[in-house]
């Protein structure tokens, strides 16, 4: 099970809410096109300069508001390794994980700096800033959801453990 991510971080403070994670006035589009809004009114470089495997690091109460699982689905479509935050929106979190995007509790996430380079272990418990040279311990994410996460959330999860149940009668 490989469950690195390296990237870069994106830095954002308390109560990011999902009306700023997917914005309602874009919720007809295509999910793809909606996240090119993501995070426009608090970061409008966010969008456009996120690559591959970069880290939000969030304040406490990350993905408060509505539930629409939108907000995480557009930070997967751009791109983003992993989301950590001191605290969670309970309807968020649970979206994170079922989408695919993993989601770790990070209660030193004020110790981070936005463009710090950032190495993420959730099944190993660890986040390490390659730019200062620190190490910190988060709670882990459970081999089981892992597995979850690295098939592409909960639906791809399922299928590939139908399929492979259906393999196994025939």
């Amino acid at each position: 099970m490989s469950a690195q991510i390296t990237g870069r971080a994106w830095t954002f403070g308390d109560d990011i809410d999902t009306d700023v994670l997917s914005p309602g006035v874009y919720m007809k589009l295509p999910v793809a096109e909606a996240a090119k809004h993501c995070l426009e009114a608090v970061d409008p470089a966010f969008a456009p300069g996120v690559a591959a495997g970069d880290v939000v690091v969030g304040g406490a109460n990350f993905g408060l508001g509505s539930s629409r699982e939108q907000a995480p689905e557009g930070l997967k479509v751009l791109g983003v390794g992993a989301v950590l935050a001191k605290s969670f929106a309970r309807i968020f979190y649970r979206n994170a994980l079922n989408l695919g995007l993993p989601a770790l509790f990070f209660p030193a996430a004020d110790e981070i700096s936005a463009g710090d380079r950032l190495e993420v272990d959730p099944l190993g418990g660890e986040v390490r800033n390659l730019t200062t040279a620190k190490t910190y311990a988060v709670e882990p994410i459970p081999p089981h959801l892992m597995r979850m996460i690295e098939d592409g959330g909960l639906m791809p999860h399922l299928e590939k453990r139908l399929a492979a149940q259906r393999a196994a009668q025939a």
